[in-house]
């Protein structure tokens, strides 16, 4: 760290142990409130100063888009996979009331540009063909952000309470109902009592299997 600010070395170090121990960078106020810094902008200095000579890359635009260059292989990080996602009628999946990342023995390495700095990001392998107009086939891999909310025409997994079943589609909020809407001109919706509709993560990528 030469050439580093006692700062610019007191920020380095919190930063890779938030990464060690939370599993994904810190944001902006993280570091101040850690490193107790005075403000938002001194941060944001230090960050540059930091980028420039080499030590990590940042995102601005991105609330966690920090990389450490040499952490996670360099431009990987390690997402686990939960299991398998319906593209197609919804099918069960055992346990899935509840996506706990820490069950999965099974990881996946991903360019970090992938899950652009976002947190509780996790993988589902794709059963079934309803999403394929939207460029998602039987096989493929999604990365989802955990979150229990969405906007209408956002690709969400749902975790249907009744069918004890979980599918993959593009969500729609309509007066009295929930529309899951496939990406395949043959498949009908399947509409839903929002009561009986649990958002479980939204998909921000896919990973194509080579055929």
């Amino acid at each position: 760290m030469k050439g580093l600010s006692d700062k610019q070395r007191r920020m380095l170090n919190f930063i890779n142990e938030f990464v060690n121990d939370k599993g994904y960078p810190p944001t902006v106020r993280d570091i101040l409130r850690g490193c107790d810094i005075s403000s938002t902008s001194v941060v944001d200095y230090n960050l540059r100063v930091l980028q420039r000579e080499g030590y990590l890359h940042r995102d601005s635009e991105v609330s966690r888009g920090i990389e450490i260059f040499g952490k996670t292989s360099g431009n990987t990080i390690s997402v686990p996979i939960l299991g398998t996602i319906a593209a197609g009628q919804p099918i069960p999946v055992p346990e899935a009331d509840t996506w706990d990342i820490t069950i999965s023995a099974e990881t996946l390495d991903v360019a970090t540009e992938m899950t652009r700095g976002k947190s509780g990001v996790y993988a589902l392998r794709v059963k079934g063909t309803s999403m394929i107009d939207a460029l998602i086939d039987d096989g493929d891999i999604v990365l989802m952000q955990q979150t229990s909310v969405a906007d209408n025409s956002e690709m969400v997994a749902v975790w249907l309470k009744n069918e004890s079943e979980t599918t993959l589609k593009r969500f729609y909020r309509e007066p009295g109902r929930v529309r899951l809407q496939p990406a395949n001109v043959q498949l009908d919706p399947i509409y839903a009592n929002p009561d009986n509709v649990e958002v479980q993560g939204k998909v921000i990528g896919v990973i194509r299997r080579l055929r």
